[in-house]
């Protein structure tokens, strides 16, 4: 039988070159989906010092989540905000509640079922999405986060960052990457679709222990990943290491060939949910590229249309098939209006 190839499968795969996560939401919706971040008031096991304290070296989430700088205001007033934004900003429609900031399963099961349940209420809210860290997921957080895959669009985001422990401790992540699996094995078990965060350009790491991340993510089964570069933020302990010399960061092109190497590693089905990170506010320090986040992403794609290759064109026929048989999501469109079609979750 004459094979397929993934261009003739994913026609956005000619365009971009990888899987956006804005192509995912049209396969999966029939309504323009867009996602509202939130700040839950939680806090974070690495600072309030159950397994450590201070943060991951890098962390500050007022540089990346908006919503911390501000007063805490209610669920419910944040998803009203987000939906009047990006309504007149992009023609939203329906939304995804996106638990962001610090780590978002880090409390008791009642706490964390009131907090999604007020972001659900909202009749435009269609999906959740709950980042997180791995080290904080019981089996009864996981079976109450399954329990919203019956009736809308669920994700739970986990903090990798690098497979390697020596990298983890370096960051202080408070975790190892056996714990990481861990999760990853359990959340499987599950109709909760996972997405993985990854950083290039970490203190200490070759481009060979990133691409050693990126082809153990390749196998993992997941449906998601996040990458962005390493940046060093105001306040911060890895400031002081910036500062003292210790820390380097990437200029645009080094980061623009790891992204694409590490594309070219990852089965061409799992979405790219994010390519590179930002800061909000005057937290930056370095690095500070000429460029939009828009102006990377169209590097990374140009830099894989000048190599002829694309998402998962090194990725093992093994791993594809691996990939696949694991995504437990083969019905598209459960959402649409008046259509019940029946849940498939094949773990």
């Amino acid at each position: 039988m004459k094979s397929v190839s993934p261009f003739q499968q994913k026609p956005y795969l000619v365009k971009y070159r990888f899987f956006p996560f804005s192509e995912y939401l049209k396969e999966q919706f029939p309504y323009k989906v867009h996602k509202i971040p939130l700040h839950a008031g939680f806090t974070c096991p690495n600072r309030d010092g159950r397994v450590g304290v201070g943060g991951c070296t890098y962390c500050i989430n007022e540089s990346f989540s908006p919503n911390v700088k501000e007063t805490q205001i209610s669920i419910r007033e944040q998803i009203e905000r987000g939906k009047a934004f990006h309504k007149k900003r992009c023609g939203a429609e329906k939304f995804i509640a996106y638990f962001q900031s610090f780590t978002n399963t880090y409390a008791d099961v009642d706490t964390l079922r009131s907090c999604y349940e007020e972001a659900l209420a909202d009749k435009d809210v269609v999906g959740i999405s709950i980042g997180t860290r791995p080290d904080c997921v019981t089996d009864d957080i996981l079976s109450l986060i399954d329990s919203y895959t019956k009736k809308c669009h669920v994700w739970i985001e986990y903090g990798l960052q690098s497979i390697h422990d020596e990298t983890l401790k370096r960051i202080n992540r408070g975790h190892d990457y056996k714990i990481f699996l861990d999760a990853i094995n359990r959340t499987k078990k599950t109709c909760i679709r996972i997405c993985v965060h990854v950083i290039l350009g970490l203190p200490g790491e070759t481009r060979e222990d990133m691409m050693e991340t990126a082809e153990a993510v390749a196998g993992l089964g997941i449906q998601g990943i996040k990458l962005h570069h390493l940046y060093v933020a105001k306040n911060t302990p890895l400031a002081d290491e910036y500062f003292k010399g210790k820390v380097q960061t990437l200029d645009m092109n080094a980061y623009i060939q790891l992204a694409a190497d590490f594309l070219e590693r990852i089965p061409p089905n799992i979405t790219v949910q994010r390519l590179v990170g930002d800061t909000h506010g005057n937290f930056l320090i370095s690095p500070i590229w000429k460029a939009s986040k828009a102006g990377i992403t169209s590097g990374i794609t140009e830099e894989l249309e000048r190599r002829g290759t694309y998402q998962g064109s090194l990725c093992s026929e093994s791993r594809k098939i691996i990939n696949s048989h694991s995504t437990p999501f083969p019905v598209q469109n459960i959402y649409r209006e008046g259509i019940q079609k029946s849940r498939i979750c094949i773990p």
